[in-house]
């Protein structure tokens, strides 16, 4: 019987960068768009050694594999509801062979410990159209576009308390 081993979170460092680059490549060629617009996409959701200087970004780590990455960044106050003060979830990606297992949930619950260290108000989000559900699942809620040609379609946001 195969056992399911929890992965061990880290920060990440330029050493990383292929292996997470390839979570992300296999994460975003899975999702539900046609196979030109992801590959046309796909430099853009890549990191590289100067990501490394203003974003937060953490890895989920089974045994030597890289699972799971997780980026966050200060989110500008025009993106927050008003008053607010949050993160932006800048990426969240799981292999697609370890997805379903809980690895996409630690790693947002990473990202509120994040907030909570900071004493921040919440979390935002620009997810991918279909991951809405995901991140409405886990008690974010979906903001609505105040300003239509500027605000990203499928922003979600989470107030995370002390």
């Amino acid at each position: 019987m195969l056992t399911r081993q929890e992965p061990q979170l880290r920060q990440a460092g330029s050493g990383d960068l292929p292996q997470l680059n390839a979570v992300i490549e296999a994460a975003v060629m899975g999702w539900d768009l046609p196979e030109r617009v992801k590959r046309l996409a796909l430099p853009s959701y890549r990191y590289d050694e100067h990501d490394l200087d203003h974003l937060d970004l953490w890895v989920a780590q089974i045994s030597s594999a890289i699972v799971g990455v997780v980026a966050l960044e200060p989110a500008d106050a025009r993106d927050l509801p008003d008053g607010q003060r949050g993160l932006l979830l800048h990426g969240l990606y799981v292999h697609p062979d370890y997805q379903h297992q809980g690895i996409g949930r630690r790693l947002l619950h990473h990202a509120e410990q994040q907030v909570r260290q900071r004493q921040l108000d919440g979390l935002l989000v620009r997810a991918q159209s279909d991951a809405g559900e995901f991140f409405a699942a886990h008690g974010m809620q979906a903001l609505p576009a105040q300003n239509v040609g500027r605000d990203y379609q499928y922003r979600y946001w989470k107030t995370v308390t002390p």
